[in-house]
């Protein structure tokens, strides 16, 4: 959505409204043809960092720890994430490892990232260098993260593998199901909201 300090373009129709002072958890619509234009964000904001930090360290511990432990026949073997990446490109299945590096891994990081350096910067009352270009690209990761998907094809692997082999789950696995709902509530924060701070952050400040 294409906005500017006094104006709001419906990403439906390209309508243009003028923006309104919104109550707590009310919503704006486009009467044209409905397209939700602007919700008010409530206490989100303030609960936005705290969320993002919790999932940094998560990821962290995600990504540094083995995910599964597997015995069989007196044998043990386990990996990371970084180490399953490693094992598949080594199989000659370079295209899955930079699929799975990128979705897994590369792309939630950049993600959280961008959201930790916004966040921090606008709660100094500051518009930090490359503002427009960290929403715009938080905005084209959202869709390639895919930690639950991986998280998922874990799960079905052990249950699996259960029936052939004794299988551990590793602290990275517990971290992922951590990281999996957080993610979930981080994703929510609607990046156009950046604006909308921004903005407010430079009225709070006055002309320079």
């Amino acid at each position: 959505m294409r906005e500017v300090p006094d104006l709001i373009a419906c990403e439906g129709c390209d309508a243009l409204y003028r923006k309104v002072q919104l109550r707590r958890g009310e919503i704006a619509h486009c009467p044209r043809c409905g397209t939700e234009l602007e919700r008010d964000p409530g206490r989100q904001r303030e609960r936005i960092l705290p969320l993002t930090v919790a999932s940094l360290i998560m990821f962290l511990l995600a990504n540094g720890f083995p995910i599964v432990e597997i015995e069989l026949q007196g044998l043990s073997s386990r990996t990371t994430l970084f180490g399953a990446v490693m094992s598949l490109s080594a199989e000659g299945m370079s295209l899955v490892a930079l699929l799975v590096l990128a979705t897994t891994i590369l792309f939630p990081l950049l993600q959280l990232l961008f959201l930790f350096y916004l966040l921090v910067s606008l709660a100094k009352q500051r518009r930090p260098p490359g503002f427009s270009w960290l929403v715009r690209a938080m905005q084209s990761l959202r869709p390639w993260g895919m930690v639950e998907v991986f998280l998922l094809g874990v799960l079905v692997a052990i249950v699996k593998l259960s029936n052939m082999a004794t299988v551990i789950p590793g602290v990275a696995l517990w971290a992922f199901g951590v990281l999996t709902v957080l993610l979930t509530a981080v994703i929510s924060f609607n990046p156009r909201y950046f604006w909308q701070m921004a903005y407010s952050e430079q009225n709070q400040k006055g002309p320079a």
